[in-house]
């Protein structure tokens, strides 16, 4: 075996652009690349090219794919976690739980909500950076 990495975790989405929109405006990543395949088109989002990527993939190839079927969450890692959880609600969408801290985690704070297709994002707040 050898040491790798996650380099990306893949969504089906209903609306492509309504999918990047959402996760570019309010949760702030960038896109890196957008690719068009023969039974999907795909927009590949990062937070500047730190860590690993979030494909959003919408089929093209007239397939009926119900895409929150599998229990799937996508996990974020912010300096202002009640900040995001305020944009989520902002565009409509439910909080889950709101970011509070979690003291079996060391009062980590954790929080979770819904983006457009209903998939659960997991928002932490991001560990301070030693001084």
């Amino acid at each position: 075996m050898s040491n790798g990495v996650l380099s990306a975790t893949g969504i089906a989405v209903t609306d492509l652009r309504r999918s990047e929109d959402f996760w570019t405006r309010v949760v702030g990543m960038e896109r890196q690349a957008k690719l068009r395949l023969p039974e999907m088109d795909e927009v590949i989002l990062g937070f500047h090219a730190k860590g690993a990527s979030l494909v959003l993939m919408q089929y093209t190839d007239g397939r009926d794919v119900q895409v929150t079927e599998l229990p799937v969450k996508v996990v974020v890692s912010v300096d202002d976690p009640a900040a995001l959880a305020e944009a989520i609600r902002a565009e409509g969408l439910a909080i889950t739980r709101e970011p509070e801290p979690v003291p079996e985690l060391g009062d980590a704070v954790v929080g979770f909500a819904c983006d457009p297709d209903g998939y659960v994002i997991e928002i932490l707040q991001r560990p301070a950076r030693p001084s």
